[in-house]
């Protein structure tokens, strides 16, 4: 059986959502036979590495979330040690981290997207943006991290009070109305779609995490030629980016103007989607009659390195 190494943790914000998906992902590992290992990625590189080559493994399931560990980055090094890894490549990693690249992707094979700025908080300042309500987002954060959104003056005055983004290059995108929905793509394999309904505010870090916060429904109750067209373009996405594995692509459907065709918008796609018992992959999964055990596995054996 192959030995396989769970990288996780990181350096992001979102470490310790990873290393919670990691401790999950060695579970199902170990309970598959498999000769499975944690290795956490701290910012002590030259020790990461000495760990790796301590085990010595076959593959690298990379558990790892946002910045190094989704964007490329760890990939790099992955495939300089030739060790096979689960989920994208260097360059599908670094795309789909980058929210207004991968948009541009989007648009050039017909998936709709919002409309945007990338601004600074200068630019902000002197009048720069979109009409309200808009949403003010990180580049190159996933989570939720940092998200925004603004409905008038009184909130844009205070977000530029309480600036969190340090100097950074930011996202301005028009809102959507509508619900929040998600499809998850597992090799080439389109899982569903599932509707995100928060009980309370948008989709955020907590509504993420917390149990009981957020409703998963599988299948959204929305009509079938609409999920076919979502399944669609997120299939089209994940083909447009070259992702492996698995990949997750968020979307705004709007369908509350009676008599008008449903809006369908995309956001984002996640190269490495959530692997924690909350986690929208594997309940999709699930769902496609693929066990968390089963979902593991197949990304285990599917690793591997950029040719």
């Amino acid at each position: 059986m192959k030995k396989v190494a769970v990288v996780a943790y990181g350096m992001s914000s979102e470490k310790d959502i990873s290393l919670l998906s990691g401790q999950g992902v060695l579970k199902a590992l170990i309970k598959k036979g498999y000769d499975a290992s944690l290795i956490k990625l701290t910012d002590n590189i030259a020790q990461f590495i000495k760990d790796i080559e301590a085990v010595k493994p076959d593959v690298i399931f990379n558990a790892l979330h946002g910045k190094y560990g989704e964007d490329g980055c760890v990939q790099g090094l992955f495939n300089l040690m030739k060790i096979p890894y689960t989920h994208s490549g260097v360059l599908a990693s670094a795309l789909g981290m980058d929210k207004s690249y991968a948009k541009k992707i989007f648009a050039s094979v017909g998936i709709p997207v919002a409309p945007e700025l990338l601004v600074t908080l200068a630019e902000v300042k002197a009048g720069k943006k979109l009409p309200y309500p808009y949403v003010i987002k990180p580049i190159r954060e996933g989570s939720s991290v940092g998200v925004h959104i603004i409905e008038n003056a009184d909130q844009e005055l205070t977000l530029i009070q309480n600036w969190p983004y340090a100097g950074a290059v930011v996202m301005m995108e028009s809102y959507i109305k509508g619900r929040e929905t998600t499809v998850s793509v597992l090799n080439d394999r389109v899982l569903g779609v599932t509707e995100i309904a928060p009980k309370h505010g948008f989709y955020d870090f907590q509504n993420k995490y917390q149990a009981g916060c957020t409703d998963h429904i599988i299948p959204a109750p929305i009509p079938a030629e609409d999920a076919q067209k979502m399944m669609d373009y997120a299939l089209k996405a994940h083909k447009a980016l070259g992702c492996r594995g698995a990949s997750r692509t968020d979307f705004r459907y709007d369908d509350t103007d009676a008599g008008q065709v449903a809006k369908i918008v995309a956001l984002e796609i996640n190269t490495q989607p959530g692997m924690t018992e909350l986690s929208l992959l594997p309940e999709s999964a699930k769902y496609a009659g693929i066990s968390y055990e089963d979902l593991v596995s197949l990304l285990v054996e599917e690793a591997q390195c950029d040719k």
